[in-house]
């Protein structure tokens, strides 16, 4: 059984899917990208201001679903430009503690909206 999950602090689905899913003990988090979820459009700023409000919409849809960052066991990171890896990482690193979560980072040609990041998470409970 699959059970979706959203909240207003995290922005709308933009397309035909869910912001989140939890299914059995698993929450997947769709990948977010930086919209400020108040206004719907994409923040201004560096890397570094663009992964903390990604952040903010993934932990609202964690908070959303009971769960915190510590849950978190996966993320896929999608940069616009992979000379940005150093900044987001800095700013990624202050949200997770040791053990910290398995990842992928991949360096993608556009993303929603021309974001330059775009996160996604998989928690269990």
């Amino acid at each position: 059984m699959k059970q979706a999950i959203s909240t207003s602090d995290a922005p709308k689905a933009i397309g035909p899917y869910s912001p989140a899913v939890r299914a059995g003990q698993m929450v997947f988090i769709s990948g977010q990208v930086p919209i400020d979820p108040a206004t719907g459009n994409l923040i201004d700023g560096d890397i570094a201001a663009q992964t903390r409000r990604v952040f903010d919409n993934l932990g609202a849809l964690l908070k959303a679903a009971g769960l915190s960052y510590a849950n978190v066991v996966r993320t896929t990171v999608f940069l616009a430009d992979m000379n940005d890896f150093a900044a987001m990482n800095q700013t990624y690193a202050t949200f997770f503690s040791e053990p910290y979560p398995a990842r992928s980072t991949v360096q993608v040609s556009r993303l929603p909206k021309d974001a330059r990041v775009e996160i996604d998470v998989i928690a269990i409970t």
